[in-house]
């Protein structure tokens, strides 16, 4: 990882926020000749947008949607194909942790691409259930318990 590498939060609607749709687009989306609608965006308000930036070019982002009071989904994790390899999607994962507790949620779920599954495994994400199928590729939902131990790596703001 990169000593640049600066992980904050991304404002919904905000230029950055472009530049974050745009990059899930090109990373997520496109691949698989889709899109997003304006309805499936305007529904991320109550989302936590994470960024990692290298200087002031976003680089990566991940989304924690709440599910329920102390549940939350991490949704969309991108990372520019130029930067995979150098633990930036480890860093954001680990952000997102750290602003997920903060915010009072004590598990985090999602949806693992097959690709991603051992990237997940990794970081203490436990599978469930059987693979399915969603945006036309094979997933496992998985999950992983936050640990109660305050691990500060920064304050990541309320969502």
């Amino acid at each position: 990882m990169s000593p640049e590498l600066c992980i904050r939060q991304i404002e919904y609607g905000s230029a950055e926020w472009e530049a974050e749709v745009q990059l899930r687009l090109t990373v997520l989306r496109q691949p698989l000749g889709l899109t997003f609608t304006l309805e499936e965006l305007a529904l991320e308000t109550d989302t936590l947008h994470i960024g990692a930036f290298a200087a002031d070019t976003l680089i990566g982002c991940l989304l924690l949607t709440p599910q329920t009071q102390t549940i939350c989904k991490m949704r969309q994790v991108a990372v520019a194909a130029k930067y995979r390899g150098r633990g930036i999607g480890r860093a954001l994962v680990q952000h997102a942790e750290v602003a997920a507790k903060q915010n009072g949620y004590t598990e985090i779920v999602l949806h693992a691409r097959e690709t991603a599954v051992a990237f997940y495994l990794a970081l203490k994400y436990l599978p469930e259930g059987e693979p399915f199928t969603e945006v036309t590729l094979p997933h496992l939902a998985m999950r992983r318990k936050l640990s109660q131990k305050a691990d500060i790596l920064g304050s990541p703001n309320q969502f």
